[in-house]
């Protein structure tokens, strides 16, 4: 449901957003940084650019500061890698992960192009990103992921005998499938939150119709108001998991679409907490 007249819709605020948006980045910056079991863990980070068959690839890597740990590779949303997918990427690195947040618009310009949700509103962002996007098939994610996971595997911090987890978050939900199907013998776990396009009947490359092609367990989490707009998706999903014979917890969230990325104003604590718990558990599977 990531289209330009909810993303509008959800911006009519315009007074304090930034305000709560910013106070969300500072309570879970809280969550940052600590381990499963909640004790302080001392991380690493950088902004890292890396290669690829399109180009160079902005993208920001944080991981525990000591060991080997499984790669995680993150797709944000429409808006791309900005500071909330920092924060959140620290959040994961404390669980125990060497997570790379990936900017898939870097063959436009170098990142961040919006400050949050509410920045890529005011400017139009939809509209700005549209031509952005149309690049961005089955392919070209394909090519980023597996240019991104061979980095990746080529950091000391990062454990090659465990598979990779990746995750994403409205467009980037579909780039987790595509991920997987991609680089199968690397990806074992993929999280779709309120992710879009995860459906296309008539496109032979819709995230769907590639589940065969993957070896991951899977995760789609998926918006009420979204489940509301297309209440079949979430049935077309399970039936082609379960022909693919891939493990999926598909559920629909007590929340709208955009609830669990931190910058947003439709961010719900308590649907998010679910949603970090449940890819928690999918993580540990690999």
């Amino acid at each position: 449901m990531c289209e330009r007249d909810t993303i509008a819709a959800g911006f009519d605020w315009a007074v304090n957003r930034r305000e709560l948006a910013l106070g969300a980045l500072a309570s879970l910056a809280a969550c940052s940084g600590r381990s499963a079991g909640g004790s302080a863990a001392a991380l690493s980070e950088e902004r890292v650019r890396l290669a690829t068959p399109d180009g160079t690839m902005d993208a920001f890597f944080v991981a525990p500061a000591r060991g080997r740990h499984p790669a995680i590779l993150t797709w944000p949303d429409i808006a791309g890698l900005r500071d909330a997918y920092q924060v959140m990427a620290r959040r994961l690195a404390g669980d125990g992960y060497s997570v790379l947040v990936a900017d898939t618009y870097y063959r436009e310009a170098p990142a961040p192009r919006f400050r949050d949700l509410a920045d890529f509103a005011a400017q139009d962002g939809f509209r700005r990103s549209e031509a952005w996007r149309a690049k961005l098939d089955a392919a070209a994610i394909g090519r980023d992921a597996a240019a991104a996971i061979a980095w990746l595997d080529g950091r000391p911090e990062v454990d090659t005998k465990r598979g990779v987890g990746t995750h994403g978050y409205c467009l980037g939900g579909a780039y987790t499938v595509w991920a997987a199907a991609a680089v199968p013998e690397r990806v074992h776990a993929a999280a779709s939150f309120h992710g879009w396009r995860l459906v296309v009947p008539d496109d032979p490359q819709s995230p769907h119709r590639l589940l065969g092609r993957t070896k991951a367990q899977y995760l789609f989490a998926i918006g009420r108001n979204d489940d509301a707009k297309d209440p079949g998706e979430k049935e077309v999903l399970r039936a082609a998991a379960a022909a693919a014979g891939r493990p999926a917890e598909i559920e629909v969230y007590p929340a709208d679409h955009g609830w669990m990325t931190i910058d947003s104003d439709v961010y719900d604590r308590a649907a998010a907490e679910r949603g970090w718990a449940r890819m928690r558990a999918l993580f540990r599977t690999m």
